[in-house]
């Protein structure tokens, strides 16, 4: 079994420590190194390649925002999963805008952090139908008609099929789910995640439910 290399990034080094001793512990990770501020993420991930980084959101000097906006930039991206206090904050929703692939509490329970990262690691957001909805009524606070009117141009670059896809995507619905929802194999509905990923330049799931979201297209008529 080849380990996920995890990446620790808090400013505080008893939370450090503590999740140094609580991953660590796991055989299918291996903690490749630490930091303490936004500002070290980028050397450290040149030197040690993490495939997934534990990214807090506010330090001191650069916050975690930041650093996962430059860390998703780059073409060999390592996931990125903020840790956070709150629910629903502006700071989780731009982190997760510019491509991270979910947020867990700090105070979440160990095994739930555990799971987090591996989901991460294999490919799948950390954000369930209810945390995804409560963001979205966050959200519904923070965007601008400016946001909404750039959606909605991304959006039109989707044929129909891909449309009704980017719409169950924003429900919070599994693969399995949408298939059978839209009559479709799940490797169908796997091409056609990668297809509007591709298309509208963006890094996860959990960023076409935002663009969905801001799109206006996830009403209770689903249409």
């Amino acid at each position: 079994m080849t380990a996920i290399r995890l990446l620790l990034v808090d400013d505080d080094p008893l939370v450090r420590t503590g999740l140094s001793l609580m991953m660590g512990g796991a055989e299918d990770i291996e903690i490749v190194g630490e930091a303490a501020d936004g500002g070290e993420v980028e050397a450290l991930v040149d030197r040690t390649r993490p495939d997934v980084v534990l990214m807090d959101i506010r330090m001191p000097s650069m916050d975690g925002l930041t650093a996962t906006e430059l860390l998703r930039r780059r073409e060999d991206a390592p996931q990125v999963v903020v840790l956070t206090t709150f629910h629903a904050d502006e700071q989780v929703l731009r982190a997760l805008r510019a491509g991270a692939a979910g947020f867990v509490l700090k105070d979440t329970p160990p095994a739930e952090i555990l799971d987090a990262v591996r989901r991460v690691a294999a490919g799948d957001p950390v954000l369930s139908p209810t945390v995804t909805r409560q963001l979205m009524r966050h959200a519904a606070g923070t965007a601008a008609d400016t946001r909404r009117a750039r959606a909605r141009e991304r959006i039109a670059a989707l044929n129909d099929r891909e449309r009704e896809v980017s719409v169950a995507v924003g429900r919070g619905l599994s693969n399995a789910e949408i298939a059978t929802g839209l009559y479709m194999s799940v490797a169908t509905v796997k091409t056609h995640v990668s297809r509007i990923l591709a298309k509208l330049d963006l890094n996860n799931r959990v960023q076409i439910a935002l663009l969905a979201y801001d799109a206006e297209l996830l009403d209770d008529d689903g249409h």
